[in-house]
């Protein structure tokens, strides 16, 4: 009786321990996946843009995911200044970037021959509407002068610095980019030439991770 009292002791004995390694298994894990969505929000690298239709110049912050990381979110702000308006104005933009491959041209240089996406630009002043005032008859105007929906086109040069470097990598771009209401007016105006309704913007980006 004595030695069956004694193996079943050390039976469950075990099974506690189990089911604790178990338990702290289970709390690693989340720990490690709550951990990892935390660092998900974390900004990948800033930006610097100079014009592009989303203010004289902006700054931001983006990430990138992907397998070969070539999808890019973005948030900037961005200034208009005096001389251009009646007073300084804020921008805000939303941009979604897609940057399908890149080529090595050796010694750390990478080249991105093709860069694309949308973005969505905001002026945060009140001289602005998204839905047109009263004052104006019904559909006198027929878009918002607040919200200006953009594609662009683009190319970029990188350099890998390494990781004894404050940056992972610096990149330098330049886009071409066109809005809904100039696509619009080219559309439906034959006068209006290409030229007129693109814009052309570069940056710099600094990749921290």
């Amino acid at each position: 009786m004595a030695l069956l009292l004694f193996v079943g002791t050390g039976v469950m004995g075990d099974e506690r321990e189990d089911q604790q390694e178990r338990r702290a298994e289970r709390h690693k894990r989340k720990l490690e996946r709550y951990q990892s969505n935390w660092n998900k929000l974390i900004p990948k690298y800033q930006n610097l843009q100079f014009a592009g239709s989303i203010g004289l110049l902006s700054a931001g912050i983006g990430w990138d995911y992907g397998k070969q990381r070539q999808w890019e979110s973005e948030i900037m702000f961005g200034f208009v200044p005096e001389f251009s308006s009646n007073k300084t104005k804020v921008t805000f933009t939303v941009k979604q970037n897609y940057v399908p491959w890149e080529v090595s041209l050796g010694k750390n240089w990478v080249l991105e021959p093709l860069e694309t996406g949308l973005f969505m630009n905001t002026v945060l002043a009140d001289d602005f509407w998204v839905k047109e005032p009263e004052k104006y008859p019904s559909s006198y105007y027929k878009f918002s002068t607040r919200i200006r929906f953009h594609v662009f086109l683009g190319q970029r040069i990188a350099f890998d610095a390494g990781k004894h470097f404050p940056f992972r990598r610096i990149t330098a771009y330049y886009e071409l980019s066109t809005c809904d209401l100039y696509l619009l007016s080219k559309f439906t105006n034959k006068y209006v030439k290409m030229g007129d309704i693109l814009s052309l913007s570069f940056g710099l980006k600094f990749h921290i991770f």
